[in-house]
């Protein structure tokens, strides 16, 4: 019996033995954690059926194209860095070539809550100067390529309108259905126009459970968005309308613009890298405010008069708009692999 007992220990000292050796040969076979690689690139492009911009069309209601590259660098999984360029086809007063972006900025997390600060920087290359006069309220001769264009409907634009804004947001993820987010955008010389300006907006999102289309791979949104435009006052340039040698015009010291408030809400649709959004969007500017602020180069006279466009001109740019945006966005990290 003895020898039967110390058979049976050194058995299970041996079985021991091998299962540890089996073990430690399996943990070695595991492969390593993949290791954090903080750079990523975010981009993609989109086609819209009305580029509206804070409730102001800037295609003339004709569609537009945009596209986007936007290298991150991330700090932390909570911290990420990143610049940015876009570019998107507009239809300005001046006749601008396009509008091309360039921005950059920090994307703090701290739980729930993730905020995005940096400064955008709108620029609209190939502008022509309309003016339709040979010297400012000042004058101060204005060059031969700005006094020789003029628009029939008497409004001015600036050959170069580009400005930047610096800007912050914060977003509430609340669980995963509901986000909330605050912006505020502040520039000190609005569309180059002298007059500094201040939006600021609350958008509410609910996205569906990823289950309401089972398993088709198919997601879905509904958006809205109510924000507030603040402006001061212009430059003289644009108080200057019909002016002529000799004449100041109706307003030689600018043109305060009309604050407004806009809102949109919209519903969409995500499958993989593509989105469909559907929305409409308006503002409470009149067509006469709308026509000071914009210089739409397609308003007419229809008797739209306000203390700030006493030439009856009246603007569409500003109304009621169904828009409808087809976009990709991809990251390297996510859809490169």
């Amino acid at each position: 019996m003895k020898k039967l007992a110390l058979l049976a220990t050194a058995l299970t000292m041996f079985t021991g033995s091998a299962m540890a050796a089996d073990m430690a040969v399996k943990a070695l076979k595991a492969p390593p954690p993949a290791a954090f690689d903080p750079w990523d690139i975010a981009f993609g492009s989109a086609i819209v059926s009305d580029y509206i911009f804070r409730g102001v069309t800037q295609s003339n209601h004709k569609p537009s194209v945009a596209a986007y590259f936007e290298p991150r660098y991330n700090v932390t999984k909570d911290l990420q860095l990143y610049v940015g360029l876009s570019a998107e086809s507009i239809s300005f007063a001046n006749r601008a070539a396009a509008e091309v972006d360039v921005y950059g900025g920090i994307r703090p997390t701290f739980g729930a809550f993730a905020f995005d600060i940096g400064v955008w920087g709108y620029l609209y290359p190939g502008g022509t100067c309309y003016y339709g006069a040979a010297a400012d309220t000042a004058g101060n001769p204005l060059s031969a390529q700005c006094a020789a264009n003029f628009l029939p409907n008497g409004n001015v634009m600036k050959k170069d309108v580009s400005f930047f804004e610096v800007y912050g947001k914060g977003t509430w993820t609340i669980n995963d259905n509901w986000a909330f987010t605050l912006s505020e955008y502040y520039s000190p010389n609005f569309l180059n126009s002298g007059a500094w300006g201040n939006y600021t907006s609350i958008i509410g999102k609910y996205t569906a459970p990823s289950t309401i289309f089972g398993t088709s791979g198919v997601g879905m949104y509904v958006s809205g968005e109510f924000g507030r435009q603040w402006f001061g006052t212009s430059d003289s340039f644009y108080g200057t309308a019909f002016a002529a040698p000799g004449f100041a015009g109706p307003f030689p010291n600018g043109i305060k613009y009309a604050d407004y408030n806009t809102w949109n809400i919209g519903i969409g649709f995500t499958y993989k890298v593509f989105t469909l959004d559907l929305r409409y969007s308006d503002t409470n500017l009149s067509k006469a405010d709308c026509n000071a602020f914009t210089s739409d180069y397609t308003a007419s006279f229809n008797s739209s008069f306000s203390n700030i466009n006493p030439t009856g001109v009246g603007s569409n740019w500003c109304g009621a708009a169904g828009i409808a945006k087809l976009s990709a966005d991809l990251t390297a990290m996510t859809n490169l692999k």
